[in-house]
């Protein structure tokens, strides 16, 4: 088993947990207040200037022609998401000039680039990976359930066939650098457990 897998195996049960989390039941049946979804808007899209800088850092330490066109292409996926943070921004008038991260992005934020900065290209994919995998996931799980029309934007945008390739594209670079230690179960872990608790500070 490649060691993407078998993380995410590993911690299936944080991603079980975060499927069933309130916030993300309101993603699929309508019921989470508009309000509480434009604050997740604007701390995501805070946090994706974040995710964008760690690519670069992965980029800065990357070690052939083919992981600068790799982490090239993710950036330019992180770009595409934070255009459509712009766009719901724009139809209910969420600010995100000046968004004041919350204490659950922060401390998603401080790990990521905190890990990126280490310069340990295996270490840093690992901390980056859950995310793309979580959200492919809730994605596809979500539109195979009829989510309900308020939120289904959202859903489009990671149940999309393009959102797994990049996903699947950041676990083969995980598969390519990272070696199965601790320090990399770790990070991938902790990802896991700030994923639940950015949702978790949304609802």
């Amino acid at each position: 088993m490649p060691l993407s897998a078998d993380l995410w195996a590993a911690n299936a049960d944080l991603a079980k947990r975060i499927l069933a989390h309130g916030f993300v039941r309101g993603l699929r049946d309508g019921s989470l207040p508009v309000q509480n979804f434009k604050g997740y808007v604007a701390q995501d899209a805070y946090f994706l200037e974040a995710f964008a800088r760690a690519y670069a850092f992965c980029l800065a330490n990357s070690r052939s022609r083919e992981d600068l066109y790799g982490f090239a292409g993710l950036i330019a996926g992180v770009l595409q998401e934070l255009k459509l943070h712009r766009s719901y921004a724009d139809r209910w008038q969420v600010d995100l000039t000046g968004v004041t991260p919350v204490e659950a992005t922060r401390a998603y934020v401080d790990f990521l680039l905190e890990t990126a900065r280490g310069g340990n290209l295996g270490e840093t994919i690992a901390a980056m990976t859950p995310c793309m995998r979580l959200y492919a996931y809730l994605g596809r799980t979500l539109a195979a359930n009829n989510a309900a029309p308020l939120y289904s934007e959202w859903v489009k945008t990671y149940a999309d066939p393009g959102f797994e390739e990049l996903a699947v594209q950041l676990e083969s670079l995980l598969d390519q650098h990272a070696e199965d230690t601790e320090a990399v179960r770790a990070n991938y872990r902790r990802a896991m457990e700030l994923e639940l608790g950015f949702f978790a500070a949304n609802v």
